[in-house]
């Protein structure tokens, strides 16, 4: 009885033998590239959340202990009111209307001798700066004790120049009450002793201030960015004496 080995079965003529080794490249390839994506997307999310958890903790951190009720806070020298939008007709958005109906309260009881107004004129026309300063002198404020800043771009800018431009030491900074945490830290941090009015009346123009709410996380990694940059503002400019003039008058 003869053996024999068994053969493999040959593959039809003209067709090659399948390669599994090269055939699984491709495979390996395409799965290696997909976990290096997903690294890098969880890596990316992860660094925003520690980069956002970590700059609204400062902003909190500087600003504790430095927030009042306008019938609490202590007096200071000057108010800085930061700009917010004002309408075609010039007139102040619902927004900075309360800003500046503190400023005025303020005013009015003692606890402040003059006020600086700080927004956005980049362009002739739209200016922040003398819309609040008319609201203002219509209501009674003297024009003389109302000093407007015209290159108040962001809060950054506002309270640099505030310190920089307009040498104050001393003020009470009013916001939105969202808002005014990270304007007391930027102050603070401009090495102005500040401290600060939050507004909250705004709150009944409900989708408007939920989403300003929602912002203000992101621009507190913006702040604290500009704080460890120390960039300078926009605008820096010479030193102006009106907030000094202002002051003793």
């Amino acid at each position: 009885m003869t053996s024999h080995q068994e053969q493999p079965e040959s593959a039809p003529d003209g067709a090659t033998e399948p390669d599994p080794a090269g055939s699984a490249t491709p495979a390996r390839g395409r799965r290696r590239w997909w976990r290096i994506a997903r690294r890098t997307v969880l890596l990316t999310v992860l660094a925003g959340l520690l980069a956002l958890v970590g700059s609204v903790g400062w902003v909190r951190w500087q600003a504790s202990g430095h927030v009042y009720a306008i019938e609490d806070v202590p007096e200071a020298p000057v108010a800085l009111v930061l700009g917010a939008q004002v309408h075609d007709n010039g007139s102040p958005s619902g927004f900075l209307e309360a800003r500046l109906d503190i400023a005025r309260r303020l005013y009015e009881s003692g606890k402040v001798r003059a006020v600086l107004v700080s927004g956005d004129h980049g362009q002739w026309t739209y200016d922040e700066p003398d819309a609040m300063r008319q609201w203002l002198i219509d209501r009674g404020l003297p024009d003389r004790k109302v000093v407007a800043d015209h290159a108040g771009f962001d809060t950054y800018d506002s309270c640099q120049r505030a310190a920089r431009v307009f040498g104050v030491r001393q003020l009470i900074v009013i916001t939105q009450s969202y808002h005014i945490d990270r304007a007391v830290a930027l102050c603070r941090d401009a090495g102005i002793d500040a401290t600060g009015v939050g507004d909250d009346t705004a709150r009944r123009f409900g989708s408007f201030w939920t989403k300003a709410v929602i912002r203000e996380q992101g621009a507190c990694v913006k702040a604290l960015l500009d704080t460890l940059t120390h960039r300078d503002p926009v605008f820096l400019g010479r030193h102006e004496t009106t907030i000094e003039d202002a002051l003793d008058n």
